[in-house]
């Protein structure tokens, strides 16, 4: 199984209060969410199971079960930095096949390479 995921917190954490006198965003000046993504994303790559991140998404590939605990424990995480969690899921399932985070790209540049 090959897994797209993009997590972001919106919101404060439920800890910090507007009377709490703590200045906190989910997201910095910019509107960036990076601190919460990396938190994440090194969950991700901490777990073992093949993975890439690019701007928008990070994919992982493995088992089901393996793959949405990884997926969960890194919504939990950024969960930290807001008050809500923003999870989006895109999943290519098809059993009996592995290697499919390179190989599939690896069929595409073969592919345009041999249209000319």
């Amino acid at each position: 199984m090959l897994l797209a995921f993009s997590v972001a917190p919106s919101g404060q954490p439920a800890h910090l209060t507007a009377d709490s006198g703590a200045v906190y965003s989910a997201a910095s000046a910019d509107a960036s969410v990076h601190d919460a993504v990396a938190a994440a994303v090194k969950i991700v790559r901490d777990s073992g199971l093949p993975n890439h991140t690019d701007s928008m998404f990070t994919t992982i590939e493995g088992e089901w079960d393996e793959v949405f605990a990884v997926v969960k424990e890194a919504t939990e995480a950024v969960g930290r930095f807001g008050s809500r969690v923003s999870l989006v899921i895109k999943a290519d399932i098809r059993p009996g096949y592995s290697g499919e985070l390179t190989a599939k790209v690896e069929r595409l540049e073969s592919a345009i390479a041999d249209a000319g």
